[in-house]
């Protein structure tokens, strides 16, 4: 199948607009006959729930927490960009288009990322109705600060706690509409395959987590809104329950998977402290806004910070390097995340780390102290050095903070048009879920952006399209299709329930995040990703043969729900290897160690791989076939990333 983005003719700044004129529309009166499937009620699946309702569409939501308001969304922390030019720096839309571009070392569609700057500022005015109680400057006005890979402030945000206020304004636009009789939500539900109808994405298959009872669920489209799949790592920032389940059953029914090598590593984690830790905890890149990032200069002042022998403090400031000022001047602590998560690897592997593992840097906010007072950074930050506080038993008032990357966000995704439409007609694919558009690397606060511009913004003129072109003939559960699809989900639960091994599922799962981290982490080589590919042949094997998984399906089993998890991960990590082995070329947060500049930096191969990469499935234990969509750059000009 031949990949066609369907993106609109015309002059860039006036595609979005053009293309919302020629879409077909559905007319109110038979908006009622249409009933539209929901997977995930996070930020993009909660906004494009109550906006499509709001429209008139019968809505069925589906998450397996026990709340829509319980969504990982919630974990964001530092802002939402949007090119509002409130702080009169030089924003605009064209300069968020541009730094989203660049951000994504050239991998992005031009077209998508103009329309996500476009309606970025249509996003906070939403926002802001709905009463999301963004930070204001003295006189009452939004305020703003800055984020990774821009030199303006554009970040919008509610202290630390930004993604959970966005939320809380997307649940309750979500619940006007559940009041209506508009939406029906069911929680503790886990979507588990799509129903196909004679080609066409006509429902789902879910499981209730609480009673184990399969059922099928009839629309005219299905939307998935069920985040990314970090946890594919094993320890990662992401909610443990995050997982790839639902876009990884599509993907087996034919959507095409993207870029699923496209890992995006944050630079301000708390460290990992032992084998007992199930995931990490974000330090919002917002702090980088005061804090400055350092390490010692020597080998020798970093054994006696890791003995103990000296504190931080006293190391003396000519003793300190500021890796991140040194060496990119124009930007600072500022840079992109995949940039300061190479460079803070860098120190480490140059034995300069601190803590007791030698795997972290400083994050020391003693110089914004020093100048705004500890009350104003408490004001800026509070709840976030709080929190640091919580988990490390640190003062980061008194001591600098402890960091190290991690595994936050993916870029890859279900490949989707520039109507989220998937391949497969009738299926679509938001927020984080689909391979975005953000390139080889996320700017930091454009997650919220994105899942909120897909929902708010673009699938209620998108879906429409569809939907008029299919029409309002209905659709329901008798179709044989549902049946053969209950059944063979019901057949893949007993397969796993029929595993009565010796290893534990979260034993497999831990193996696995080490074999993806060790070699398809933040350095790859081509050495590595073979040997990981047959390392992850190997670990699936043994899982089939090996696992163990108890009880039953007609109960609340936990372990039947991570053997799913976990078995569709082993096989996404694999794909994964695949697509980094065939990158020969380093990309935003795709490191190869092959393809670096002399200074160290991202060497892309734009003449080879100036390409969207779709992977098909072909077929249990099959290699995937390749599709190519071809990135055509009509206005920025291609060059070697820097912000020095």
């Amino acid at each position: 199948m031949s990949l066609n983005a369907n993106i609109p003719q015309g002059p860039l700044a006036e595609k979005w607009s053009k293309h919302k004129f020629n879409l077909k529309l559905v007319n109110p009166a038979n908006k009622r006959k249409y009933n539209v499937i929901v997977v995930g009620t996070g930020l993009a699946g909660a906004s494009a729930a109550a906006s499509l309702a709001e429209l008139g569409y019968n809505v069925t939501a589906f998450c397996f927490q026990d709340s829509p308001r319980r969504a990982h969304s919630i974990a964001a922390q530092g802002g939402i960009n949007a090119a509002k030019n409130y702080q009169n720096d030089g924003d605009s839309v064209y300069r968020l288009f541009y730094d989203t571009i660049k951000g994504g070392d050239y991998r992005a569609r031009e077209a998508n990322v103009h329309r996500l700057a476009e309606v970025s500022v249509n996003i906070i005015d939403q926002c802001v109705a709905q009463g999301v109680p963004f930070a204001r400057e003295y006189g009452g006005l939004l305020d703003n600060r800055s984020f990774g890979g821009s030199q303006v402030s554009r970040t919008f945000y509610a202290r630390g706690q930004t993604g959970q206020q966005l939320l809380l304004g997307a649940y309750s636009a979500l619940n006007r509409q559940i009041n209506l009789g508009k939406v029906k939500v069911y929680t503790r539900h886990e979507m588990l395959d799509v129903v196909m109808v004679d080609g066409h994405a006509k429902g789902i298959v879910t499981r209730n987590l609480i009673t184990g009872d399969i059922d099928t669920h009839a629309g005219h489209a299905v939307l998935l809104c069920t985040g990314g799949y970090g946890n594919v790592f094993y320890l990662s920032t992401n909610a443990i329950g995050s997982n790839v389940t639902a876009a990884w059953r599509a993907h087996k029914r034919g959507a095409y998977f993207a870029n699923p090598c496209y890992t995006q590593i944050h630079p301000t984690c708390i460290p990992v402290t032992g084998d007992h830790q199930s995931k990490l905890t974000l330090m919002s890149e917002s702090l980088r806004n005061d804090g400055r990032v350092w390490a010692p200069k020597t080998v020798e002042t970093a054994e006696k910070l890791r003995k103990k022998e000296i504190t931080a403090a006293q190391v003396k400031e000519e003793d300190r390097d500021y890796f991140l000022e040194r060496k990119y001047p124009s930007f600072g602590n500022l840079v992109p995340r995949d940039v300061a998560s190479r460079n803070a690897k860098e120190m480490s592997d140059e034995g300069r780390g601190v803590g007791t593992s030698g795997l972290a840097v400083y994050l020391d906010f003693a110089d914004a102290i020093s100048r705004m007072g500890e009350d104003t950074v408490r004001a800026k930050y509070g709840n976030l050095f709080d929190m640091y506080y919580q988990i490390t038993d640190e003062n980061p008032y008194k001591q600098p903070m402890r960091i190290y990357p991690a595994v936050h966000y993916t870029m890859g995704g279900l490949w989707v048009d520039y109507n989220l439409s998937t391949n497969v007609k009738g299926l679509y694919a938001l927020g984080e879920c689909n391979f975005s558009d953000h390139g080889a690397n996320r700017l930091g606060a454009s997650a919220l952006m994105q899942g909120l511009s897909d929902g708010y913004f673009v699938i209620p003129y998108t879906l429409g399209d569809y939907l008029a072109t299919i029409g309002p003939k209905p659709v329901d559960t008798n179709h044989p299709a549902f049946a053969q699809t209950k059944q063979d989900v019901i057949d893949n639960v007993n397969k796993l329930l029929a595993l009565k091994g010796t290893k534990t599922v979260v034993e497999y799962h831990r193996e696995l995040g080490h074999i993806m981290w060790e070699y398809c982490g933040m350095a790859r080589t081509e050495e590595g990703l073979t040997k990981a590919k047959a390392m992850i042949k190997e670990l699936k094997a043994d899982f089939w043969k090996n696992a163990l998984v108890v009880g039953e399906n007609e109960e609340f089993n936990l372990s039947l729900e991570r053997a799913g998890r976990v078995a569709d991960f082993i096989e996404l990590g694999e794909l994964m290897v695949t697509d980094a082995l065939m990158r020969r070329e380093s990309c935003g947060g795709h490191f190869r160690l092959e393809s670096q500049t002399e200074e160290g930096e991202a060497l892309r191969d734009d003449e080879h791989y100036a390409f969207v990469a779709a992977w098909e499935f072909k077929g249990e234990n099959q290699e995937e076939e390749l599709h190519k969509e071809e990135l055509v750059f009509e206005n920025v000009k291609l060059t070697q990333r820097s912000y020095k």
